[in-house]
């Protein structure tokens, strides 16, 4: 699997998982996005017309766009909202969804977003936290179902030393499931086709974690790990008495009217319409489109498009999804030296403009989303494998649309 930690990169980006990338150019472009942003506590606006013409996209995302496909990623697309109006977002796209039929990326396509379902968990967590039914500072080792394993061999890794807020900001110094060299093998290396079907438990995966002495202690510094959200995933269960993923899907999916976005479990399949991804395994590009998503959980299965992506983070960033003092919280970078939110993060521009957002891969399939503190003005982009090969493509995608000249 390739939800993976951050590599370092140019400021203002930070990459959830370093991947080698594939080596072949492919061009084209082609239109289509469902929209809408919304909130729990608002009426929803009328549903985007897919049918009605595409606006052209501007010059200079398609560029970059093109950039990501030269340096390798077969296809790239992205989707454009400004001044809060989904229906009138912009669509582009630049190679091509599948290598073998030559099928353009289109607006309606579902991908995988793996480590975007960060920023949904977070922000279900923080619901919970204003509703008083859990608190930043609580241990949680105790608010985990019954069963769970919270400690590990000898006792090194111990989930009753670790808070939720530390989870959310990853500072537990928990070990990253992922990294475990014979999991990591299955997930995403040599063993991939022999085990991209198995079925994963989330307490299986956790005592795998808990196996490995901690990275470090208990709030000492930021470490990103999957394990953090998988943990948080079984506290969503066990205060609410439901899966994260139902939690999800009635605070965020359903009144945000984000309809194209699911969490498929040990689903292997993705829903119509969609293309491909591809990964490099050695030296061989495989079709990993398919595969058991049980493998990421609650730090990355989520299957969305690039306009669910835009409608939740306008819906967030614009403060229809938490109170205030949680807002306030989602954005603190304080205990991780500017580098981390609670599930969410800053993103510094060369021409010194701040975005918010997130980004995610997992096996065949890339992502990320940013916005202006006020979620009028979103990005979300993809490419079909794990990760861009030059972590400055990714920026100069925010970067062309963010610090162009308003047209």
């Amino acid at each position: 699997m390739a939800i993976r930690p951050p590599r370092p990169g140019p400021p203002g980006i930070r990459h959830a998982a370093p991947r080698t990338m594939l080596h072949a150019l492919w061009s084209a472009a082609q239109a289509a996005l469902t929209a809408l942003a919304l909130t729990a506590c608002t009426a929803l606006p009328a549903v985007f017309d897919p049918s009605a013409p595409a606006s052209r996209p501007p010059t200079t995302t398609a560029a970059a766009l093109h950039r990501l496909v030269t340096d390798g990623a077969p296809g790239a697309a992205s989707l454009v909202t400004r001044d809060g109006r989904i229906g009138a977002s912009r669509f582009a796209t630049a190679g091509v969804a599948d290598l073998r039929s030559g099928r353009k990326m289109g607006r309606l396509d579902h991908f995988r977003a793996g480590s975007l379902t960060k920023t949904l968990v977070a922000t279900v967590v923080l619901q919970l936290v204003a509703e008083r039914k859990l608190a930043l500072d609580d241990r949680a080792g105790a608010r985990l179902p019954a069963g769970v394993p919270v400690t590990g061999a000898g006792s090194r890794s111990d989930l009753r030393r670790v808070t939720i807020r530390q989870l959310l900001d990853h500072t537990s110094g928990l070990f990253n499931y992922t990294q475990d060299h014979r999991l990591s093998e299955q997930l995403y290396g040599s063993g991939f086709g022999a085990h991209r079907y198995d079925r994963y438990a989330p307490a299986a995966l956790l005592r795998t974690a808990l196996d490995h002495p901690p990275v470090a202690a208990p709030g000492a510094r930021y470490s990103y790990s999957n394990t953090n959200y998988l943990v948080l995933g079984l506290v969503i269960r066990a205060v609410t008495g439901h899966p994260y993923a139902a939690e999800l899907d009635r605070r965020i999916l359903g009144p945000a009217g984000l309809h194209h976005t699911s969490f498929p479990g040990d689903d292997p399949a993705l829903p119509a319409p969609h293309g491909r991804g591809y990964s490099l395994i050695g030296d061989h590009r495989v079709d990993s489109t398919s595969l058991d998503p049980s493998r990421a959980g609650a730090a990355g299965e989520m299957v969305t498009t690039l306009g669910d992506l835009n409608r939740f983070f306008a819906a967030l960033l614009g403060g229809r999804l938490l109170p205030p003092r949680q807002m306030a919280e989602l954005r603190s970078e304080r205990p991780t030296d500017g580098v981390y939110g609670l599930g969410l993060y800053a993103t510094r521009l060369p021409c010194g403009v701040t975005v918010w957002g997130h980004n995610g891969d997992i096996n065949g399939s890339y992502a990320q989303s940013a916005g202006t503190a006020d979620g009028r003005h979103v990005v979300s982009y993809r490419i079909n494998t794990d990760a861009p090969a030059r972590p400055a493509d990714g920026t100069a995608v925010l970067t062309s649309e963010f610090c162009a000249p308003r047209t």
